[in-house]
């Protein structure tokens, strides 16, 4: 296990980081940095982190990983920022949402120190440090995203960072992971915003459970989601059109008022959902 580790960007996927390597890695020493001293300042008070800084090159000198965590449009930024100042053997990677533009940017570190692109598919739509958990990553899925030239010796450090707070590793090539998330994520994300968009106040007086849970990520960060769909663009389109494919499936069958084919479409859905 690292003996060093630094966060950079410290909300609530740094902040579990943070948390979640004090409980499984306890001897790991952990530094934060930041743009500004306000959310470091509570990571230090919420046990996240052992020391902090707003120096970035003060921050990873003596890392042996560092853990990007901002949002996707700032992380090549931030690469660039630290890429001469890393000791040799120092991994970097990330847990940004999408991978092909991040993992691009990665390239400029180069031997002795590397970049591994990771996406732990772990979250929440409150934000910051101060919701935290050592748990959030517990059974999550965590994407490892190496290129063909990638240190194999550095991928497997990553995975088993991830592995080390609770996550399930799996690897995909950038391009890979961005089709896939876009489907499994992304469009989750804007169908949950899309059905918050239909009602009316109406409707939404009435609201049940199935309703606040079907769009519960609707509350996320609007920024943050704003800066992901635009990353991932092509991909998302692809997955809104699929989609609205279904959808228009489902509405002939209405149409056409097939009893015996409505009740299939939904029992093949259910087949498939139960067990996940």
């Amino acid at each position: 296990m690292i003996q060093n580790l630094t966060i950079i960007g410290l909300g609530l996927l740094g902040g579990s980081i943070g948390l979640g390597t004090k409980k499984n890695a306890s001897d790991c020493q952990i530094t934060g940095c930041a743009h500004r001293d306000k959310s470091l300042i509570e990571a230090k008070s919420v046990g996240a982190i052992d020391d902090w800084t707003l120096d970035v090159v003060k921050a990873v000198k003596n890392a042996d990983l560092v853990v990007l965590c901002m949002p996707v449009g700032q992380i090549p930024a931030w690469i660039m920022r630290i890429a001469n100042h890393l000791k040799p053997g120092a991994i970097v990677t990330d847990v940004g949402s999408t991978k092909a533009t991040i993992c691009h940017a990665g390239e400029v570190i180069r031997p002795p120190s590397h970049f591994v692109g990771s996406h732990p598919m772990a979250g929440s739509e409150k934000t910051g440090v101060n919701v935290a958990r050592a748990d959030l990553f517990k059974s999550a899925t965590c994407i490892v995203t190496p290129e063909s030239t990638t240190d194999e010796c550095a991928v497997q450090g990553v995975s088993t960072f991830w592995q080390t707070l609770g996550c399930r590793v799996v690897r995909h090539t950038p391009t890979i992971h961005d089709q896939l998330v876009a489907t499994i994520s992304h469009l989750p994300h804007a169908v949950a915003a899309a059905l918050v968009g239909v009602q009316s106040a109406e409707s939404l007086d009435l609201r049940g459970k199935g309703f606040l849970d079907s769009t519960r990520i609707a509350a996320g960060d609007p920024a943050l989601w704003r800066d992901i769909f635009i990353e991932n663009r092509d991909n998302l389109v692809d997955s809104l059109d699929n989609f609205t494919r279904e959808l228009s499936d489902l509405s002939a069958l209405l149409r056409d008022g097939d009893a015996a084919m409505i009740e299939k479409w939904l029992r093949d859905r259910a087949k498939s959902r139960v067990g996940l």
